[in-house]
């Protein structure tokens, strides 16, 4: 790993996330973005990184690429257009960019995908977070992986599935939240907090196992609740 060259093309919240953690263990990574004043303020932020130019992203080992869905391919034709890179190992983030699909535009090249479950600020705070792929990593990929979380070998469309009925059930939580303190004619501030802390600290302590007494109550009222519809 250490006589690798890994690059990230893509500085945006995902790239920002996965960063904060190599940096802690001062993992080396290359930067490239076609804004080199952007990647340069990235890079300030960053001591373990360090500027690359188009040319150079030829010569690395490990390109991951954390780039929206429509900007890959566009972003591999253009750089592999100018050069042969076939020694590179692409990493395909793209959550609504099947990795096999990016195969199929470039057979001749390594593509292995790698799909982060969850939002990128929960992995930036939080670290511990959780990677799908469908393909068999190299070595070199997973110890790359192994400070931001855990890999598990699933299905590239069970995690957009995943995703989107995660996303709706969050959207409708906070809508039912929003309707039902303005019908009872709470003040914006109040609403503003129920949704960006109480509900997301209060799922957060769900998920752990560490409700406080109050909302233990709840939980029982409802699958009390819940049991008695089912009969």
């Amino acid at each position: 790993m250490k006589n690798l060259k890994v690059a990230l093309a893509g500085i945006g919240k995902l790239g920002s996330a996965m960063m904060v953690h190599w940096k802690k263990l001062n993992i080396k990574i290359g930067v490239y973005h076609p804004s080199r004043t952007k990647a340069e303020q990235f890079i300030q932020r960053f001591p373990n990184c360090y500027l690359l130019t188009e040319q150079d992203l030829r010569e690395v080992d490990i390109l991951i690429l954390a780039l929206p869905a429509g900007k890959v391919i566009p972003f591999m034709e253009k750089m592999l257009a100018e050069g042969n890179s076939s020694s590179v190992s692409f990493i395909n983030m793209a959550t609504a960019l099947p990795t096999k699909e990016i195969k199929g535009n470039f057979p001749s090249y390594k593509v292995y995908g790698l799909k982060y479950m969850g939002h990128s600020r929960d992995l930036l705070e939080h670290g511990n977070g959780l990677f799908t792929t469908e393909d068999h990593l190299p070595d070199s990929v997973m110890e790359l992986c192994k400070p931001l979380g855990q890999i598990i070998k699933d299905r590239e469309d069970r995690l957009v599935e995943i995703n989107k009925l995660a996303t709706y059930y969050a959207v409708r939580t906070a809508v039912e939240i929003e309707n039902d303190f303005t019908k009872k004619g709470y003040p914006p501030a109040y609403i503003k907090r129920a949704l960006t802390s109480l509900a997301p600290e209060v799922i957060r302590s769900y998920s752990e196992g560490n409700l406080g007494h109050f909302a233990q109550e709840i939980v029982r009222e409802i699958k009390e609740s819940s049991e008695k519809d089912a009969d």
